[in-house]
């Protein structure tokens, strides 16, 4: 029996003209770009569809616009019948899985994730924060290396637990530096400095954690109607108590993707389906499992590709 993951792509997969085809020829699809800037107050359709790519990249407006893509997308591909069993994201595109998953409105995650990007972006002040990419090392061996060099008083720590042998590390710049020499010395392949604005996924980013979980108290959520895989646990979330934590947590914690992606497999997913500009997690999923069928729907042909050989799986529900 066929068995469907979405999964959701985060930050870092912005870019201009992103899911504007889909949105120009879908029905009910543009309503999405109107409900964001209706929510928002602001242009974001706009800034999403002509650019420029420097400020669609800016914490604050990358974060709604991957999620009005992202559910757009997922919508599109249910109106065609093609519904998920469980869904997942990476990072900011929880907060995708979850709007998917009905646990709250499209228009109050539109706001959330607006407001996180705001005070995540407020956390640690520009420059001062980093992250890095390590390729070639084991987790465990990584996490030696942080502890290393955050008890000589700086920051560093495991950040995006993407795949086998691809790691990312988040800390202040002088943390990931350290952390990124050390890592090579002790056997690492390479340490590559990411382009962001802040190092997420670090308890640096505290104090964007305690904002946002006030402003989390004003949004109705709800259970999710499909089961949504943890960022934090890698568990299914299943009570609004336990997705409200996640939200916070979520912040300032690592993200467990590869362990993610292994929870889907161990419950039978066998049909990954990326929804969200780029392929990076499709990429992520078939290097932690080979076997694994995955698609990213990203315009109509990638979503005509799904269509198409949807009608040769055994169940599509």
């Amino acid at each position: 029996m066929t068995k469907i993951a979405f999964i959701f792509p985060g930050q870092g997969s912005q870019q201009v003209g992103m899911g504007a085809e889909l949105a120009g020829t879908g029905e009910n699809s543009k309503t999405f770009y109107q409900a964001a800037d209706t929510a928002l107050g602001f242009a974001l359709s706009k800034l999403m569809l002509e650019g420029p790519q420097e400020e669609l990249t800016l914490t604050y407006n990358a974060q709604p616009a991957l999620l009005t893509t992202g559910v757009m997308i997922a919508q599109r591909l249910m109106n065609e019948g093609i519904k998920p069993d469980y869904t997942a994201g990476h990072s900011l595109g929880e907060y995708s899985a979850f709007v998917t998953s009905e646990v709250m409105s499209f228009e109050d995650a539109v706001q959330i994730v607006h407001k996180r990007g705001l005070y995540m972006d407020e956390a640690v002040p520009a420059g001062e924060g980093a992250m890095a990419a390590i390729l070639g090392m084991d987790s465990t061996e990584l996490a030696k290396v942080c502890e290393e060099v955050s008890a000589s008083g700086v920051t560093a720590q495991l950040a995006n637990l993407n795949c086998p042998g691809q790691i990312v590390i988040s800390g202040t710049k002088e943390g990931v530096e350290k952390a990124s020499v050390l890592a090579k010395e002790r056997g690492a392949k390479r340490a590559i400095p990411l382009t962001v604005s802040g190092p997420f996924h670090s308890s640096l980013m505290q104090p964007a954690a305690q904002k946002l979980a006030a402003a989390i108290e004003e949004v109705e959520m709800k259970k999710p109607a499909i089961p949504v895989v943890s960022n934090v646990t890698s568990v299914l979330l299943e009570e609004v108590a336990e997705i409200k934590k996640e939200m916070i947590d979520q912040v300032s914690s690592p993200v467990q993707w590869e362990q993610n992606v292994r929870t889907l497999l161990d419950l039978g997913v066998d049909i990954f389906i990326e929804c969200g500009p780029g392929k990076v997690l499709a990429g992520l999923v078939k290097k932690i499992d080979r076997k694994a069928t995955v698609y990213s729907v990203y315009d109509e042909a990638t979503l005509t590709q799904v269509v198409e050989a949807s009608k040769e799986w055994t169940q599509c529900v």
